[in-house]
């Protein structure tokens, strides 16, 4: 190795321990000591260099959590010691009784009970070798699960290294995955931004994520893992779970800062009854305690059952549910016309907050329920975070009260709906609506779109009613006079709104489609999109199949791209807007050096002996190839290593060429 390169080694090195360190700090001791903005430097400095040395690129680099590409599937894994269920209580009474059952199994030996939050998550176990993450897997049925190690490298509180010393050459992490409540939230706000069912809670939604096929889609969601056991150990590390838990820490794997040592079962009540007053202070939801017995050695002597362990117990709290009465349905209109149902009830408290209605969804759910106006209902909090109608008391119910009917026009302008085809969603036909036209122009002027600070909603409300803006190109023709018009404006207010708007004209095209609300497109795609093409007008000029190959642009965006570009409206909307003069274009990718496999399609399957999956992506990348997970007419050629899966005879049916790792490096080269 030169010396030159040496030096970029020793600084790539350095960069991954030191982001490794500030994840650590971040997720496990929550004493982050460097601002976001700086950890987003030393992230990019460290992908900048290895991608101008992709040779050097390892599995358990920073920049390596997000696989290119999506997966094919998820294969069955078996545990290699079983992940078995907890037992379940619900009563301080039974609580004691597994006590008493202790007490008498261990012949009144001392021992302690280790009690922790019981995350509403997902079971799984995650696999060190080394140090290094090797697997991640699901609980499955207890014996077996499925493979997520893809999926789980895009989680940042999991750790690919361990840190310090000491841990053992194999090393089992039992824990949860979970959706902290403030990204779930988040997440939910965007997706009913743009016209997508919100995901009724945070367990569920976690569950569903860690089954996508792209890993990309599982990165924007930023899942957690706390740990909470172990399966496997090469070695002994302490014969108590706390104590072990403890050196979890010290090697970077997240834990609970709330468990606790209590030395009988009363500290142990006690425990179940403060958690109830506290569990609103942490970010993720928690439905009971564990129970565990705190000595590993007497953990081995009571041993399990064919489902449960006998040497720990969860205390389950009741879901906090309370009764109200139905007064009124309203229909919402969101920006891309979906029209929700919200029931509007007599105000109750739930997970310390007042509560006075909840969205019904669609009109299957309605009818699911059959919900109507005066009945009593039962409500409770989905993940301590979204009120939800759950039941309906049926013996309550009150003579001759009616069904609730989906609305045949649409409930603010009039206009005629109709359902989604093959799906659950009626719709606002009139791209002309008020409430469609308030939702859309509070999203193009949202942070990550045009960025429009000062055009709050109620700015917004009052130019829609008054009939200033009736499109987005009207915002950028309103004129001093008739904003002073409007409600809480004066001279100050008028000039900084006139000076946000006439600022977001340069934001360029990636926000600009970001802001357009087309449908499935959002920040990713638009810079996908936006690199691709240079030009809003190249775009609109681009067929499905052209837009289908762009890597990281499926089907269903390239149709919803297709269909906004081809419609009146969207031809409308370009055509206002450019004149108006909103920048439309964006640079282009450039092209760096020499490009060998400059537009061609390549398949890596098996393993490489000189690469990485990753490392062998990254490079393709960078000799301006593309990288597909799938044989099909369109790739160039595949490059076969060791133990190879069908994608050869797949390769060999189409004629598509099939060359090994020495030609793939002679190729990368120019060769």
């Amino acid at each position: 190795m030169s010396a030159d390169k040496q030096t970029i080694a020793q600084r790539i090195e350095m960069l991954r321990q030191e982001i490794r360190r500030h994840d650590e700090l971040y997720y496990v001791h929550a004493k982050p000591d460097i601002s976001d903005r700086r950890y987003d430097q030393l992230l990019a400095e460290l992908k900048a260099l290895e991608d101008e040395h992709p040779e050097l690129i390892t599995d358990d680099s920073p920049t390596q959590r997000v696989s290119g590409r999506p997966l094919e599937g998820f294969r069955t894994v078996r545990h290699s010691a079983p992940m078995l269920s907890i037992n379940n209580t619900y009563s301080a009474e039974e609580l004691r009784a597994f006590d008493a059952r202790l007490v008498k199994a261990l012949s009144a030996r001392t021992f302690h009970y280790l009690v922790d939050p019981k995350i509403d998550g997902v079971a799984v176990t995650l696999r060190y070798e080394g140090g290094r993450l090797v697997r991640a897997a699901t609980r499955g049925d207890g014996r077996q699960g499925d493979d997520i190690t893809t999926n789980a490298r895009t989680i940042r509180s999991i750790p690919l290294r361990l840190h310090g010393e000491g841990f053992p050459n194999v090393l089992e992490v039992r824990g949860e995955i979970y959706w902290p409540q403030k990204a779930f939230t988040e997440t939910n706000r965007r997706r009913i931004a743009e016209g997508l069912e919100g995901f009724a809670n945070p367990r569920n939604a976690a569950a569903g994520t860690l089954k996508q096929l792209d890993p990309k889609i599982v990165a924007e969601r930023k899942l957690a893992f706390l740990a909470h056991g172990f399966g496997e150990l090469s070695e002994a590390v302490s014969d108590r779970a706390g104590a072990l838990m403890k050196r979890f820490e010290q090697w970077g794997i997240p834990t609970s800062r709330h468990a606790k040592l209590c030395p009988n079962i009363e500290k142990v009540w006690a425990c179940v009854e403060n958690w109830i007053r506290q569990r609103s202070e942490v970010d993720y939801a928690t439905d009971g305690m564990v129970v565990k017995v705190d000595e590993l050695p007497l953990r081995a002597e009571l041993g399990a059952t064919s489902k449960y362990p006998r040497w720990c117990i969860a205390y389950k709290y009741e879901a906090e549910r309370t009764k109200t009465v139905l007064r009124e349905v309203s229909f919402q209109v969101g920006r891309l016309g979906t029209i929700t149902p919200v029931a509007h009830f007599d105000p109750v408290q739930l997970s310390g907050t007042t509560v006075s209605n909840a969205s019904l969804h669609n009109f299957d759910q309605v009818e699911r329920l059959d919900v109507r106006v005066g009945d009593t209902l039962s409500v409770e909090k989905a993940g301590e975070i979204i009120p939800q109608v759950v039941e309906v008391d049926f013996a309550e119910r009150l003579p001759q009260t009616q069904p609730i009917r989906p609305p045949s026009t649409c409930p603010s302008c009039g206009g005629p709906t109709a359902r989604d085809e093959g799906g659950v969603y009626l719709r606002c036909e009139n791209p002309e609506c008020p409430a469609q036209l308030r939702e859309r122009l509070r999203f193009f002027a949202g942070r990550n779109q045009m960025d429009i600070e000062t055009l709050g909603p109620a700015v917004i409300d009052q130019l829609v009613e008054s009939g200033l803006v009736k499109h987005f190109a009207d915002l950028y023709t309103l004129k001093k006079d008739d904003l002073l018009q409007q409600e809480r404006m004066g001279e100050t207010s008028v000039q900084n709104l006139r000076e946000a708007i006439e600022s977001s004209k340069a934001r360029g095209l990636v926000r600009l489609l970001a802001a357009l609300g087309i449908r499935h497109v959002g920040g990713r795609a638009a810079e996908v999109l936006a690199e691709q093409f240079g030009s809003i007008d190249a775009m609109a000029a681009a067929s499905v199949e052209q837009l289908t190959e762009i890597h990281e642009i499926g089907p269903v965006i390239a149709e919803s791209v297709h269909a906004f570009f081809t419609s009146r409206s969207g031809r409308n909307v370009v055509k206002q807007l450019k004149a108006v003069g909103v920048k439309m274009t964006a640079p282009k990718a450039k092209s760096t050096g020499a490009k060998p496999l400059a537009g061609m399609t390549v398949v890596v399957t098996g393993t490489l002996g000189g690469f990485s999956r990753q490392g062998a992506e990254a490079a393709i990348k960078a000799a301006g190839g593309r990288v597909a997970s799938s044989v099909s007419q369109n790739t160039g050629f595949v490059v076969v290593g060791a133990t190879p899966g069908s994608k050869v005879t797949k390769a060999r049916q189409l004629g598509i060429e099939t060359i090994d790792e020495a030609e793939f490096v002679r190729r990368l080269k120019g060769n």
